[in-house]
């Protein structure tokens, strides 16, 4: 029965073990490009400052991306930027994408 519970316990760490290494690095990144004010972000993860205004968000990624009303990625969510769309504010001031 012990040596029953320690086999069960070992391949359970075995599988996560393998599951842990298998998942790549770039699963935490959108795939594509994030266009902000004419700056391309490449396989884009996290928060980006709206550096001027009026401000342009093309999102060409699998992933959507918000448009923050205030400074790294604070305030309110102002608008959703789904995959292939492009939207055009004067008052957001970040964009955060996963």
């Amino acid at each position: 029965m012990r040596r029953r519970r320690i086999t069960t316990v070992l391949g359970a760490l075995a599988a996560a073990a393998a599951l842990a290494v298998s998942v790549p690095s770039s699963a935490y990144a959108a795939q594509g490009v994030l266009i902000v004010n004419g700056q391309a972000h490449e396989e884009p993860s996290g928060c980006y400052s709206v550096d001027w205004f009026p401000t342009s968000v093309t999102n060409h990624t699998d992933a959507i991306a918000e448009v923050h009303s205030g400074p790294d990625c604070t305030g309110q969510v102002e608008w959703l930027v789904y995959p292939g769309e492009t939207y055009h504010t004067e008052t957001a001031q970040s964009v955060f994408i996963l």
